[in-house]
Parts: C-alpha cells; sequence; structure tokens
C-alpha cells in the first residue's frame, strides 16, 4: 500500500527521515513555515542556498544529537536507501547547495556553539556552529586569540576543514594545522575523536578534506596569548593602481617578509564606481610598521587603522558582507610577480564591460598572500597538498561577486568563469600558474580537492573508505568531494 504525503504526493525517504526524526528529537527538528525553519534559512550567506528547501531542518544541541540524527538518515527506509541531508556550520558558503538540500534533510550545526578554555589557555574547545566573531569576543578579555578566520561572520567547521586563512597564519599555519583534536561524528552515528593519538588519518583528512567523513561537532584548537593588535581598511583610489600593485608585489616578496603582517587588496567595481581597499592587519600593538611603508605611502581616500582587538577587527570585515544577495566566489593561485599582479589586475579591469549593468554589482577580486610560512611549515599534516612548492610565495586570487536578481544567475556565472579562464592563461604564459585551488574560495564547477594532487587524493580515498565505506557522505552529501 503506498505512502502519501498530506499534500497529496507520493511520500518520500526524506518524509520519512523526517517524521522519525521528529519522533525522537521532537522540537529540534523544524518543518516549512515555523519560525525555527524561517530562522535558519534566514541565516545562510546567499539567497542561492537561502532559497533551498528541505523537507525538514534538525538543529542539534549535542553530540548526541546529530548521532541520533544521522543514524536515522543514513539508515534506510523502504522508499530509499539513504535520505539525502547537508550540512550547515554557518551557512557562508557561497555554492547553492553546499550546506542546504533541496527536499532533504539539512542539519544546522548552529546550537553546537560552546566555546571553552583549557586551564592554561593553550587549547580552545569550540563547537563547530559557532561563529568566529563569537569566539573572538570570548577569547579578547581573556588576552587569548587562535588563528581563526578574518570575518566575524564566518562558522568555526566549514573554514577549518577547508584549510583556514588567517592573520596569525604565517606564525601558526593554516587553520586547520592548529587543530589538535575534532570531534565527529562517522557515517554509522558513532562519535570518535581524531588527533595525534588516536584516528590520526581522519585528522589529517578533515584538514582540508572538507565534508567527506563525517560531521565534525567539536574542534580542540591551539590558543595563544594575544593583546592588541593594529590594523582596519584603507582606500586607495583606482588611479593608484600601478603604485597599489607594485606595493602588494613588493610586500609579498620573501625579502620584506614579516610574520606578523597580513594584507587583503581588493580591486573593485559598482554601481558607485570602481575602488581599491586594502585590509591591513599587523598582529602586535605597533602602529605604521615598515612592512607597510611603500603601501601606506600612497595617498589614501579613507583609512579606519587603528590599534584594536581581534573582535573588533573581524566585525569590520562582517559588516562587508551581509546575508540577503546572490552571491558568488571563484579562486585561482598565483605567483605573487608584478606582472602576474598586473595580468590578474587587468584581466578582472577588462572584464568590468561585461557586468557592469546588471543591477546591484559588486564585481571585485582579492588579493591575498600565501607565503611558505603559511603552507609549508605543516604541509605534511595536512590534506592540502602544497608540499614541494620550494618556499616561494604566493597568491590566493578570489572573485567574490554579489548583485541582485536571480534572474542574472547565469550571465553572472558565464562571466566570472570566463574571467578566471583569462587569469588562468595569462598566469600561464608567465610561469605564475598554480594549480592549487582553496576549498573555501571555490565555486561549484571547481574540483579544489582535485588540486591538492594525486598523492593527496590517494590517501584522502584510503581514509574515506575506512571511516565511510558505504560513500555516505560522498553520494548523499553535497558539497566538494573527493575525486574516486
Amino acid at each position: 500500500m503506498p505512502i502519501y504525503h498530506r499534500n497529496g504526493h507520493m511520500t518520500s525517504a526524506a518524509d520519512i527521515c523526517c517524521l522519525t526524526l521528529s519522533l525522537l528529537l521532537k522540537d529540534k527538528v523544524s518543518f516549512p513555515g515555523s519560525p525555527v525553519y524561517t530562522a535558519s534559512l534566514g541565516s545562510y550567506f546567499t539567497l542561492q542556498q537561502a532559497n533551498i528547501h528541505p523537507y525538514c531542518i534538525v538543529s542539534p544541541e549535542t553530540t548526541h544529537d546529530v548521532s541520533t540524527a544521522v543514524q536515522v538518515l543514513t539508515s534506510g527506509t523502504s522508499i530509499g536507501p539513504v535520505c539525502p541531508f547537508a550540512v550547515q556550520s554557518s551557512g557562508h558558503s557561497t555554492s547553492a547547495g553546499a550546506s542546504n538540500v533541496q527536499d532533504g534533510v539539512t542539519v544546522d550545526l548552529r546550537g553546537l556553539d560552546a566555546i571553552a578554555t583549557s586551564q592554561d589557555g593553550f587549547v580552545v574547545s569550540i563547537g563547530t556552529g559557532a561563529t568566529w566573531g563569537a569566539v573572538y569576543s570570548y577569547l579578547d578579555h581573556l588576552g587569548l586569540s587562535v588563528a581563526g578566520a578574518r570575518s566575524s561572520t564566518v562558522g568555526v567547521g566549514g573554514l577549518s576543514t577547508g584549510g583556514g586563512i588567517s592573520y596569525f597564519g604565517p606564525h601558526y599555519g593554516w587553520t586547520c594545522d592548529t587543530v589538535r583534536n575534532s570531534e565527529v561524528v562517522l557515517a554509522n552515528g558513532s562519535i570518535v575523536n581524531a588527533n595525534h593519538d588516536e584516528n590520526r588519518d581522519l585528522l589529517w583528512a578533515l584538514r582540508g578534506g572538507s565534508n567527506n567523513f563525517g560531521i565534525v561537532t567539536r574542534l580542540d584548537i591551539q590558543g595563544f596569548q594575544q593583546g592588541d593588535l593594529w590594523g582596519g581598511n584603507v582606500q586607495h583610489a583606482m588611479s593608484a593602481h600601478g603604485e597599489e600593485i607594485a606595493a602588494v608585489a613588493e610586500f609579498s616578496t620573501l625579502a620584506t617578509y614579516d610574520e606578523h603582517a597580513s594584507l587583503i587588496s581588493t580591486f573593485g567595481y559598482s554601481e558607485g564606481g570602481a575602488f581599491i581597499i586594502n585590509s591591513i592587519e599587523y598582529t602586535k600593538d605597533e602602529a605604521n610598521p615598515p612592512v607597510f611603508q611603500k603601501l601606506l605611502q600612497i595617498p589614501s581616500l579613507s583609512s579606519t587603522l587603528r590599534t584594536t582587538n581581534m573582535t573588533d577587527l573581524s566585525t569590520e570585515i562582517g559588516w562587508q558582507q551581509t546575508n540577503g544577495h546572490q552571491a558568488s566566489y571563484a579562486t585561482v593561485t598565483i605567483s605573487p610577480t608584478v606582472e602576474a599582479i598586473n595580468a590578474t589586475v587587468g584581466a578582472w579591469n577588462s572584464s568590468v564591460s561585461s557586468i557592469q549593468d546588471i543591477h546591484g554589482i559588486v564585481w571585485s577580486i582579492v588579493l591575498g598572500q600565501l607565503p611558505p610560512d603559511i603552507y609549508a611549515q605543516h604541509a605534511e599534516d595536512n590534506a592540502l597538498g602544497l608540499g614541494g612548492r620550494q618556499n616561494k610565495s604566493l597568491m590566493v586570487v578570489l572573485l567574490s561577486i554579489t548583485w541582485s536578481n536571480a534572474e542574472d544567475n547565469i550571465r553572472v556565472e558565464t562571466a566570472m568563469k570566463a574571467l578566471i579562464r583569462t587569469i588562468e592563461q595569462e598566469a600561464g604564459k608567465l610561469g605564475a600558474l598554480d594549480p592549487y585551488q582553496y576549498l573555501n574560495y571555490a565555486a561549484a564547477w571547481q574540483d579544489p580537492i582535485a588540486s591538492y594532487g594525486q598523492a593527496s587524493i590517494n590517501r584522502l580515498v584510503k581514509v574515506q573508505r575506512e571511516y565511510d565505506p558505504r560513500k555516505i557522505f560522498t553520494d548523499y552529501v553535497p558539497g566538494f568531494k573527493v575525486p574516486n
């Protein structure tokens, strides 16, 4: 006898999973039209994600809640073997469906947001549903910090399993390198810890391997003493682009390297015109350090440089990343020579004419330094595959786009693909193209895990076979997958 949903359609596996979950987890399961369901969709960074509607949303409050949910979702029904499900940390990914699933079940981890420190303060335990802004707010008054995101609104879980670029990266490496222990719910619902003493191969895989092995519910991260720092945003006129590029290239050389300094330079176009914004940070309480001298000699249109703390600094970045827009990212990695940066910015500049009439468009290219002290010091301890780069500086290029209307989505994606292709071609001609793609910046049409190289992929596949032999997190959970 067939089973029917109340709207008259045949019941799906997700329907049955949602019914079972609501019996077991009660009000931690929400359905369309409820305030909790609506609030969860409203928490996504992009409209592409917010406009996806799962059958139900699970909002766990404990790791055991997550375990219960996973057991239900993966146990199979008479209608289907497994319920398709997605996992949301803060929902900051721009890719539609990265952490939400149409007509499936979304597990919203934002209730797993506890933060605590060890007695000596050098291990910080963080629920993966927390935001980095909440983490910094907790740690600043203790005189502590962690190598987390630069933006307050980014979630702990997604950033850490994708790598994680931090102001403190030159000293500590990727965010994932500072993870000492991961608490993980595996596909069979079991709860394990991955650290140097147990499940060490799983710890390695979670450092860049994204959501392919289980649901990470808590991270124990290396903490360190940190007082005030110096930083802010400096805006330059687009007419100074030549001086800007020269200063960025000089900053990126090993000859001027300073492990306390961080620079992210954005060349952008909006309906109000073109702009250059530099996000400048120095992790010591020292104003105008020499490493920024050439950049700060360029006349500025505005500046927020000041002595401050991580809460304030990350909030300033977070204000620039408000929810409720169509948005998309894409990425490419280059060597930061003057010639390669000129070619990259030139390609962006030439592309503006193809999109400038799109309503609400903000068309930006963001240049972020990746010195070897970030990627090389723990290269064997993560899955990112960045060993053997011969100690050279790299630059992660982010194409960051927002716009107003869904009817322009295909046009924007087409223009983004064309720009990335042009940058790759021009950098390739200069011998300045690196194959690495930073997962947290990648577009849905890119394949960042494949960019880690075959040795890393082979090891990831081995870990996957051990911890998820049914390939639940490969076949039924969206996101970037390990090439098979």
